[in-house]
């Protein structure tokens, strides 16, 4: 009776350290659960069906631990659970293999305290009346003291949300808010089918050999492992020898999770307006096909039914590596996008003009296993073991990723220069990575809340030297706006459309960096709420503020 309370308040314990509540919500988030579960365990001398009962809570207290562990702070986060959902098997599988620690902990904890409920429950244990008697009154106390906690904190200055402050209400109003944009983004296809950007194409050059406009989405890309952001390992030696590539090395993106931060590129949305309007705007596909462009999607990635998902169905042309031989890895090598690319332009009338997304599997760990071993230039590279002590191998092993990404976006640019006709290569990766950077021994993405190396991305844009002659004022632009604050996330979309000469009415000229009167970006970050909130109400910590000002990266 008194050991199920005690277990179940862990993670509450653990938070109330970790999170930066009042002393009053601190309190009331383990006086409050405690009391209840200790009163259930009192009522009724039948201990192992009451255990049985909280066995569902037991999963949800596994499932906070060991992301506590993995991140060091947070409570599962909405966006936690859609990622669980838009994840694949092989990607689950490479994380998991690095969580046996926090996973035997969990067990150890739980699964003996379900096991005795199991023994109880089948030998009808009782516990005896006077211990039920004292167990209802503290329980009550415990309730009454959390009550008063939680009165407390609703008075203070940070006030009191037990909404988001309070475990596992807070959990469970994650749960079903995950579920509900769950039903949104499964009924986008239907929502969206009448969403019109009212694009027309405005540079048309008869019998001129049509546009090529490629998008290329990164993965896990963090720019201060790019050459070209002053990286001191060569990791981008191909186009660092280009000098018609313009890199934007102050970018930023407004998410640190794929599901978020690849559809604020692609749409018209920035954090401020992503909201609900995700569900139901168009995408950069629909736009391009509004304009008269054959579109074609050629991803690396997995099917995952998140919104990229239903965006790729758009396209007039869609090519899942994956598909071809689902027995294998789901994933191969990203340099195999720039022949598909190759096949696909090869395939089409000189004079239409073309838009494709490339959706690249970049720098998604397991790092070793997204480039060949033969072109492994910095070893040791083993990055099988995600630990402190293995940084060495994982810092190499991510460096060759970048350099597999340097080598495919050079090969992606060698074959629009071979087609012959105006061509424009945009690049932005959705989100960084942690690689045990510093005192917080950070690893992976999609945290709760963000890092510095989660949000710095490198992004680049080439133009071809008919496109340049074409648009001469955009290619000054382009290069103008290279020194400049960027967002990825609110200037791929305008970035993309004014190079390929759109006119439509959502497109803001001030958002892209082609374009004289662009404008540095008001920073913000989508919270787990879906709200456009300021970096410094982000979870950014004072680690990652320092880099941004290291790097002259603006934060407001």
């Amino acid at each position: 009776m008194w050991l199920l309370p005690l277990l179940l308040i862990i993670p509450n314990a653990a938070l109330d350290v970790t999170e930066g509540y009042s002393l009053g919500s601190r309190a009331a988030n383990v006086l409050l659960p405690g009391g209840f579960y200790l009163l259930v365990a009192a009522w009724g001398g039948r201990i192992g069906r009451k255990i049985l009962f909280f066995a569902p809570l037991m999963v949800l207290c596994a499932f906070q631990i060991v992301l506590l562990f993995l991140y060091g702070e947070a409570i599962i986060a909405i966006d936690m659970f859609l990622n669980v959902a838009t994840t694949n098997v092989h990607e689950a599988s490479e994380l998991l293999a690095n969580l046996g620690p926090a996973i035997a902990a969990v067990i150890t904890l739980y699964l003996p305290l379900i096991g005795a409920g199991v023994w109880a429950e089948v030998r009808r244990a009782r516990i005896p009346a006077e211990a039920l008697v004292y167990g209802r009154r503290t329980a009550l106390g415990l309730i009454f003291l959390g009550v008063a906690a939680g009165a407390v904190a609703f008075g203070s200055s940070e006030g009191y949300r037990p909404g988001r402050e309070l475990f596992p209400i807070n959990v469970l109003h994650n749960i079903i808010k995950a579920v509900e944009r769950s039903s949104a983004t499964a009924a986008y296809p239907s929502v969206s089918a009448g969403y019109r950007f009212n694009a027309v194409d405005t540079d048309t050059v008869s019998n001129s050999p049509g546009k090529v406009i490629v998008v290329v989405i990164g993965e896990t890309s963090r720019a201060d492992h790019w050459q070209l952001a002053g990286y001191k390992r060569p990791t981008t030696p191909r186009l660092s020898r280009r000098h018609d590539v313009r890199f934007y090395p102050k970018t930023l993106s407004e998410s640190n999770t794929t599901h978020k931060s690849v559809p604020l590129m692609l749409s018209h949305l920035s954090a401020s307006t992503f909201n609900d309007s995700v569900f139901y705007s168009g995408s950069i596909v629909d736009a391009f096909k509004e304009a008269g462009y054959m579109t074609a999607w050629l991803s690396n990635q997995a099917h995952n039914h998140s919104l990229i998902d239903f965006y790729s169905q758009r396209a007039d042309f869609a090519d899942y590596l994956c598909d071809e031989h689902p027995e294998d890895s789901p994933t191969r090598f990203d340099i195999e996008l720039a022949s598909r690319l190759r096949d696909f332009i090869a395939n089409q009338a000189s004079g239409r003009n073309l838009f494709v997304i490339l959706h690249t599997y970049g720098s998604h760990f397991n790092y070793h296993e997204r480039y060949p071993a033969t072109e492994a230039v910095f070893r040791p590279d083993n990055s099988a073991v995600a630990s402190k002590e293995n940084k060495g191998n994982l810092v190499n092993a991510y460096d060759n990723s970048i350099l597999a990404t340097d080598k495919t976006l050079d090969s992606i640019i060698e074959t629009l220069e071979a087609c012959g006709r105006p061509a424009a290569m945009a690049y932005a990766a959705d989100h960084g990575e942690d690689i045990f950077d510093d005192g917080r021994e950070r690893f992976l993405h999609a945290s709760p809340n963000p890092t510095y190396y989660q949000l710095h991305v490198p992004m680049l844009v080439w133009m071809s030297e008919g496109l340049a002659d074409r648009f001469p004022e955009k290619a000054r632009s382009l290069k103008a706006n290279e020194s400049k604050n960027v967002s990825s996330s609110e200037s791929m979309f305008h970035t993309v459309a004014d190079l390929a000469g759109l006119s439509l009415p959502a497109l803001d000229r001030s958002f892209s960096l082609c374009s004289p009167s662009y404008r540095e970006p008001l920073r913000l970050y989508l919270n787990d709420h879906n709200e456009g909130v300021a970096l410094s109400r982000s979870g950014l910590r004072a680690e990652d503020l320092s880099m941004l000002k290291k790097n002259n990266i603006s934060e407001k």
